[in-house]
């Protein structure tokens, strides 16, 4: 799982049939304390993201697929979640 926060969309006019009718997100990602990492991913979105909005990501080809019953699809990248809080445990109390 990826922490990322929302950015952007992706409108085109010509693509996959299986990204027909869903919302391409553009997503800087960021660590458990909310720095970005100057990395980002464009994803698919099934929880009704938002710009700004901090969210969970699935970037592995075949859990994307599953996730969206599309077994054939050209799909790597799936935010899966809309995160409301993050909390961090000190570094003498993590397992």
């Amino acid at each position: 799982m990826i922490l990322g926060t929302v950015v952007g969309d992706i409108t085109s006019t010509i693509n996959h049939p299986s990204c027909d009718g869903r919302k391409l997100l553009i997503v800087d990602k960021i660590t458990p304390d909310r720095r970005p990492t100057g990395d980002y991913l464009i994803a698919i979105d099934i929880a009704d993201a938002g710009a700004g909005e901090t969210v969970l990501m699935i970037d592995e080809g075949n859990s994307a697929r599953q996730i969206l019953r599309a077994a054939n699809a050209p799909i790597r990248s799936v935010i899966v979640g809309i995160v409301d809080d993050i909390r961090v445990a000190p570094e003498g109390e993590r397992p």
